[in-house]
């Protein structure tokens, strides 16, 4: 009998130390949470993860909670072969200033967000542009595959998701075909975006010449301790001329939907003119990034023929980033906003100081309307975006669900002559974790076009009525609020 006090006791006592230790080692982590001195959404989530999980909040912590921005996982300081840019960013810097270089007075009304973005990014604003506007998944591909198809020199892409699928084998078969006819291909895919793609599928494109390097591989891509920092980019160039950006990644999904969702709305932009250089130029990053190579030639970077003037910056943000330069992008553009803001976006979990901004400008009397997703493909980002709508509304904001299918699209048009296109969602994920990558465009033009789409995907929504959204019922009330609370860190 005393031999089982004795071991009861021992076991009491290995399981207070193991608690002090456990308590000791959260403590210490929180701290280092709050040093770090990130978003107080993310940190309060974290602070909350380490204490209402213990022992799984301490590993969830060490395998994803790490902040790379302040570590900086990679920069493009150290590639000389950029120094020409940097060179026309500074000269371009000294000459907006003048007055004659942006002549048109709405254009004039956005210089803050261009100058903007050319001290916290250098993203140059180019001037010799022609834009099209690519809607959804059917002509997305075929304005893809037929540039693919006329490559003379070189094929990059850069994508989040490639899927082994019907739209990826054609994309395949014209990359292995390109290459045999000596065209250059490589390809960046991110190892966890891109997962599923079988040795088959890699190998063949490698055994045809293709070059393909994955963006910061993972053993186990919901383990793994840089998961939280992915590359959500979607870039094509081809021979430096016609460059592809927007939300579409390479499935079949974006062209016939799937089992749960039967259509996905999405917006793409096909460029030619000045601004595929600075698409290349993000790409040769990331490719020297991934393969530790330096692509140096000038044929890389060709001078635009483009004559038609339409303004663009093509801004990244990531990890690599010194600010978090997308979310300043919006954060100005929203809070500069005269006339409207018309947003559609499948993931809304913004930080304070956008939120702020919307219902600030809303109450100023500024025309803000939102589109989110009726539907959805992710359980934590829909009912986190559900937890922003009352508040929303309560400020005046107009928010729409989406109900013909899966919204996609990340746009923002403001004031007919500024919008944004590109990869990032208005969510803490895209502004601090991911590396993403936007085409601002300045033209009243393609903004009109912009509009009039916008207010055609407003006929397939409801409006969301404050009084009856209050009605909710409790356990979707606690959903959302779980989904706020975890959001950030998924």
């Amino acid at each position: 009998m005393n031999y089982l006090y004795s071991l009861s006791d021992s076991w009491s006592s290995f399981f207070v130390v193991l608690n002090v230790i456990y308590l000791t080692t959260a403590i210490i982590v929180a701290i280092s949470v709050m040093l770090d001195n990130r978003n107080p959404t993310k940190t309060i989530s974290w602070v909350v993860v380490l204490f209402v999980l213990p022992i799984l909040g301490l590993i969830l912590y060490f395998l994803i909670g790490k902040n790379y921005r302040k570590e900086k996982i990679f920069s493009r300081k150290g590639l000389m072969d950029f120094e020409h840019i940097d060179n026309l960013i500074d000269q371009q810097i000294n000459k907006i200033m003048g007055e004659d270089f942006i002549k048109n007075e709405k254009i004039l009304t956005k210089l803050p967000i261009i100058k903007l973005l050319l001290n916290n990014s250098k993203a140059l604003l180019t001037t010799r542009n022609h834009v099209q506007i690519l809607n959804n998944g059917k002509q997305t591909f075929k304005s893809i595959i037929s540039e693919l198809n006329n490559a003379k020199n070189h094929i990059h892409l850069e994508y989040y998701i490639i899927d082994d699928d019907k739209i990826g084998n054609e994309l395949r078969a014209v990359l292995i075909r390109k290459s045999k006819e000596g065209v250059k291909v490589r390809i960046i895919a991110d190892d966890v975006g891109s997962w599923k793609l079988g040795k088959k599928y890699i190998n063949s494109l490698k055994d045809a010449g293709v070059e393909l390097y994955p963006f910061m591989p993972v053993r186990f891509p919901f383990i793994a301790n840089r998961i939280n920092y992915r590359n959500h980019r979607k870039i094509i160039v081809i021979d430096g001329r016609v460059g592809f950006v927007g939300g579409i990644n390479i499935a079949d999904r974006y062209i016939h939907g799937n089992a749960d969702i039967p259509f996905w709305r999405d917006t793409h932009l096909k460029i030619r003119g000045e601004a595929v250089n600075s698409l290349q130029v993000v790409f040769l990053t990331d490719w020297h990034f991934v393969s530790g190579k330096v692509v140096s030639s000038h044929s890389y970077l060709p001078k635009s023929k483009i004559q038609s003037k339409q303004l663009v910056q093509i801004i990244a943000s990531g990890p690599d980033s010194d600010w978090a330069s997308i979310m300043q992008a919006y954060f100005s553009a929203i809070s500069t906003a005269k006339d409207y803001i018309y947003i559609a976006v499948p993931y809304f979990i913004p930080n304070e100081s956008i939120l702020t901004a919307l219902k600030t400008v809303s109450l100023s009397g500024v025309d803000v309307r939102i589109i989110i997703p009726g539907k959805t493909d992710s359980f934590f980002a829909f009912h986190g975006t559900q937890s922003y709508i009352e508040e929303l509304l309560e400020a005046g904001i107009r928010v729409y669900s989406y109900q013909k299918g899966f919204l996609h699209s990340k746009l923002i048009i403001v004031d007919d002559v500024f919008a944004s296109i590109g990869t990032a969602n208005m969510d803490i994920r895209s502004f601090d974790d991911n590396f993403e990558i936007n085409a601002l465009i300045y033209d009243e033009k393609l903004c009109d076009e912009l509009k009039e789409s916008f207010i055609k995907d407003l006929l397939n929504c409801n409006e969301i009525d404050i009084e009856l959204h209050r009605k909710r019922s409790f356990s979707i009330k606690l959903s959302e609020s779980f989904a706020r609370i975890f959001s950030p860190l998924l």
